[in-house]
């Protein structure tokens, strides 16, 4: 009876578009992605460091990663992130006419995934801080961290927005570089399967390692979306004109530099490795050679094959949107 209601369901419903099914890919594997990661986030916070810590969210957002590219990789690719998306078109890896498509999934993912973290941990929000907060705030979007001098001084204000920018093209950069060598089927040969494992393991590493100055965002839907979400839902305009110590607003930061440090990291990667992988060689037919016994008797009766050269697997396909990029 069971399948008789998912054949039928099927026979309905089923998308025979391509860019559609990519569509609901991107949205899902985003939203997979925003509410594992804000939710890691807001443990954190609301329990003043008690059911979470600085790790724990590291953690949260690496599995987070892991969780939406299963979801998502194999119709799509697993972008799950607008700099991905660009800059494998850039370097012509992904077709422009995906691209809107892929970028308007990704911030409708996180814009909803914003808002599901936000009705569960309601009751909590209310009772941490009623009057909204940058505090709370931070649990959705990246802002400027802070730090403790060696005096024991509080300092929440010592990120200039060059500096942030730098974090963020770095982090993007490393990314992108991990994501290529990851995914190239000439380099390592990661079986398809570990994909997603390894491309978490790399936000993982990113975050343990770049997370302190800005909360490494390196995902402009991760924190745009959110970010608007805020600004709507109690938080107003203190999301977008909170700044860095010299006086440059915030926001725009995770935006832009996301989408320089991944056309970096696509181009160094192709540059450095990609472009030097040996030519793949045309695949010669065996050729057959007749045994001794069977030429002094004039017949071939057990031909003894050798193959005249080795053989690699061809470069796959550029423009095969559906391999798993991130």
């Amino acid at each position: 009876m069971s399948n008789k209601v998912v054949e039928m369901l099927q026979s309905k419903l089923r998308l025979r578009n391509p860019m559609f099914r990519e569509f609901l890919a991107e949205f899902l594997g985003t939203f997979i992605l925003v509410i594992f990661g804000d939710a890691s986030v807001a443990q954190k916070v609301l329990t003043k460091d008690a059911n979470g810590d600085f790790f724990s969210v590291n953690w949260g957002w690496g599995v987070a990663v892991t969780l939406g590219v299963l979801v998502s990789g194999g119709v799509s690719g697993g972008h799950i992130n607008p700099a991905v998306t660009v800059a494998m078109a850039v370097w012509g890896k992904h077709p422009w006419v995906k691209v809107p498509v892929y970028v308007i999934a990704q911030y409708l993912g996180a814009f909803m995934a914003s808002s599901m973290v936000y009705a569960v941990y309601l009751n909590a929000l209310d009772a941490f801080e009623p009057e909204r907060s940058l505090a709370t705030a931070g649990i959705f979007a990246t802002y400027p961290g802070a730090m403790t001098a060696s005096n024991g001084t509080l300092v929440t204000d010592f990120l200039s927005n060059g500096n942030g920018m730098g974090d963020q093209v770095v982090g993007t950069m490393l990314l992108l570089i991990c994501v290529c060598a990851i995914t190239d089927p000439r380099n390592m040969e990661v079986p398809k399967a570990l994909i997603p494992l390894f491309v978490g393991f790399t936000v993982l590493n990113i975050g343990v390692c770049f997370g302190f100055n800005c909360g490494y965002a390196i995902n402009p839907a991760r924190d745009l979306a959110p970010r608007f979400f805020t600004l709507i839902a109690g938080w107003g305009e203190q999301t977008f004109t909170a700044g860095t110590f010299d006086g440059i607003a915030w926001w725009w930061v995770p935006l832009v530099g996301p989408h320089i440090g991944a056309v970096m990291g696509v181009g160094i990667y192709l540059l450095l490795i990609e472009l030097h992988h040996p030519e793949a060689q045309e695949f010669s037919l065996p050729h057959v050679h007749p045994s001794q016994d069977t030429v002094a008797r004039g017949v071939i009766s057990r031909p003894c094959v050798t193959l005249s050269s080795h053989h690699h697997k061809p470069r796959p396909n550029s423009e095969d949107s559906t391999t798993p990029t991130y």
